[in-house]
């Protein structure tokens, strides 16, 4: 269990209200810094997140302000989301939970350990990701064509509009919009979701977290683009060598008390 002393926040920038909530709550019991925009508006010291030397983050926001937050850190830091957004499966608490429980919450807190994904281009790392990479065709109604390999065998080729390598964090993101499963996410497993295949066989993947993932773009005149947890990150081609592997680099998430599968069957059923 771990008792926090220093504590981060982070907030979406029209989330400063909420922001104002937590702290006052917290302010007589713990060091608090925020990141710039967040310190500007609580008058407190401000500091980017990769400089942040504090024992856990309060994100507030959705999925892709936590996502953010985590891409910043320069090392993991356990994150406590408080959910602000319509739909998202990062964040621990609700508001109502939070203003109400969270001084006891980082009191006394353990974390779980998530996997990510590191894309490498040409030999040369190019982002990780925490819910998904993304090969897509850069032309829609274009289909690309490409070879997926796991440990330098082959294992499927197809055309399709693109293919989604996701963490099991990630299996109920693009992954489970594309037909994936939803899987645990303290499995160690890569799961390959392809995205509207031309190929009745070809179906969703997992496979081991171990694995080295290749895909080869096969038409010289289709160029991709590739896509980490919804940022387009630059685009691809045909030669040039993608590799999807396991992050030496996990994420830290305090634990909720509710289990995973409580929480996906809660969300889905108000969709």
């Amino acid at each position: 269990m771990i008792r926090a002393r220093r504590v981060g926040i982070v907030a979406r920038d029209d989330l400063s209200q909420m922001a104002e909530n937590i702290f006052e709550r917290i302010r007589d019991h713990l060091d608090v810094i925020a990141d710039p925009g967040t310190a500007l508006k609580l008058g407190i010291d401000g500091a980017p997140i990769s400089d942040m030397d504090v024992d856990v983050i309060l994100c507030i926001g959705g999925d892709g302000t936590i996502l953010r937050t985590i891409a910043a850190m320069d090392d993991p830091i356990p994150v406590l989301g408080i959910g602000m957004g319509a739909l998202g499966f990062l964040a621990a608490l609700t508001p109502d939970e939070a203003l109400a429980n969270i001084c006891e919450i980082i009191d006394n807190f353990e974390v779980e350990e998530r996997s990510r994904l590191d894309v490498i281009v040409n030999k040369k790392k190019e982002a990780t990701a925490m819910n998904e990479i993304v090969v897509l065709t850069l032309r829609p109604a274009k289909m690309l064509h490409f070879e997926i390999l796991i440990d330098g065998e082959g294992f499927e080729r197809l055309r399709a509009d693109g293919v989604v390598f996701s963490t099991p964090t990630g299996s109920t993101a693009y992954s489970m919009s594309a037909g994936g499963p939803i899987v645990d996410p303290g499995m160690d497993c890569t799961l390959i979701v392809p995205l509207a295949p031309f190929k009745l066989s070809a179906r969703p993947a997992v496979v081991a977290g171990s694995s080295r993932i290749r895909i080869e773009l096969l038409e010289p005149e289709k160029d991709a683009m590739l896509v980490v947890d919804g940022e387009i990150n630059r685009s691809v081609s045909k030669g040039d060598e993608i590799e999807i592997v396991k992050s030496d680099r996990s994420a830290l998430f305090v634990k909720s008390g509710e289990s995973f599968f409580t929480r996906v069957r809660d969300k889905l059923m108000r969709i």
